[in-house]
């Protein structure tokens, strides 16, 4: 790692406007300065933008895998790969998360997360692991194993805590017995919890975002809309985040789970401070089409990779993403019509600040992380920097001592 790096001739993204000739200047791993200008700072690397953007890093706060590795594969090899490959596409941190499996799977997930943050240094950086599932409503499992969904069982979650300090965020239907309960304990110990694959109606998300539900997992996908209850309409999760004005949601933005009409409306209503973009990517990101498994390798459900998505085999149902963060940006700029500096806030502060994190990393601010992407206008990346070390970089940017 170069002690202190200088990026200039770019084009540089801050939260509300674009700099045009300035430099960022970065020393230890962390941000001293963003300038207006192109100022000297002897004994720098100096890396020449091109006049392309130099951008926060994108934070993917859900993520399965890539690479041909999914993270409940429990190696090292699994989760070094996942890091690596999402890095070279602009992830400068990650949250890799689980699927709904066997308890001692799961516990395995954990112990090795602490493994591979020790080793992880050629990566996207890992910032805390996601537990999603397996506290699920059976009618909106999705792509999820039935075999291990079940209700909050509270002998289950208090071991699962006891393992590990990791875990930042957990994924549940808060409808389920139990689930409120469950909701204080979490966040009792600090943990974001978050609606997902759940039939709630309106009245069930209000009580559950008082006991701190506040966020909602893969906004659209496995979640309910209107229904009808005995010839009486209800509104179900989608109408609850759009009402309540603090959720917070998440999109996998890769043009295939949310057309376009929807991309624009969630914009439209939520906005860039609401909503964030994730991956929800799972091993097949980065690989080529065809088949694939959702899962680990001992147990995972075989899917196919067409049309850019993973479906299950019957394709029935949409089995989990294979985007990358770059292709997230890029489709909100080209679909969506979003203003580029409003999608990176998408990729990089909003999601700093749902994890609670914005205070060292989701801006190129001085004082927080050197986690640096540089990219053209087609959002192809040049180079990504983590915490002030050049993890990845192409033959398009021009470096010198």
């Amino acid at each position: 790692m170069a002690d202190k790096i200088k990026l200039y001739n770019g084009k540089i993204i801050t939260p509300d406007r674009i700099i045009n000739g300035g430099c960022v200047l970065i020393s230890s791993g962390k941000i001293i300065e963003v300038s207006e200008h192109n100022i000297d700072y002897p004994g720098a690397l100096e890396i020449d933008a091109l006049g392309k953007y130099i951008s926060p890093g994108f934070i993917d706060i859900h993520v399965h895998g890539g690479g041909g590795h999914d993270f409940m594969d429990n190696t090292l090899e699994a989760f070094l790969g996942v890091a690596k490959l999402h890095a070279r596409h602009g992830t400068t941190a990650l949250m890799p998360t689980t699927l709904s499996c066997e308890k001692d799977d799961l516990l395995a997930t954990l112990d090795m997360y602490d493994i591979a943050d020790k080793q992880n240094s050629k990566g996207a950086q890992f910032v805390g692991l996601h537990i999603e599932g397996p506290y699920f409503a059976m009618s909106q499992r999705g792509a999820q194993d039935p075999r291990y969904i079940h209700p909050p069982v509270v002998n289950e979650y208090t071991e699962i805590l006891s393992r590990s300090k990791n875990i930042k965020r957990w994924s549940t239907a808060p409808e389920l017995k139990g689930a409120l309960e469950f909701a204080d304990y979490m966040r009792s110990h600090n943990i974001m919890v978050a609606i997902a694959h759940t039939d709630a109606i309106y009245e069930e998300v209000v009580a559950a975002y008082d006991h701190g539900f506040t966020h909602a997992t893969h906004f659209y996908s496995a979640m309910s809309g209107v229904s009808r209850r005995n010839a009486f309409r209800y509104a179900g999760v989608i109408e609850s985040a759009y009402l309540i004005d603090d959720m917070t949601v998440e999109i996998i933005a890769d043009g295939v789970h949310l057309p376009t009409p929807l991309l624009k409306l969630v914009y439209k209503i939520k906005g860039p401070d609401k909503t964030a973009l994730i991956t929800d990517a799972m091993r097949a990101a980065g690989m080529p089409p065809g088949e694939s498994i959702l899962g680990s390798l001992k147990n995972g459900m075989p899917v196919i990779v067409e049309d850019n998505v993973a479906k299950l085999p019957d394709r029935s149902a949409f089995a989990g993403s294979v985007a990358t963060f770059d292709r997230l940006v890029a489709n909100m700029v080209r679909l969506a019509e979003v203003p580029l500096i409003d999608a990176v806030k998408m990729a990089s502060l909003t999601p700093a600040k749902i994890i609670k994190l914005d205070d060292s990393k989701g801006s190129l601010t001085a004082g927080k992380d050197a986690d640096v992407v540089i990219f053209d206008e087609g959002v192809n990346i040049d180079t990504t920097i983590v915490k002030g070390n050049i993890i990845y970089s192409s033959a398009n940017i021009h470096h010198t001592a």
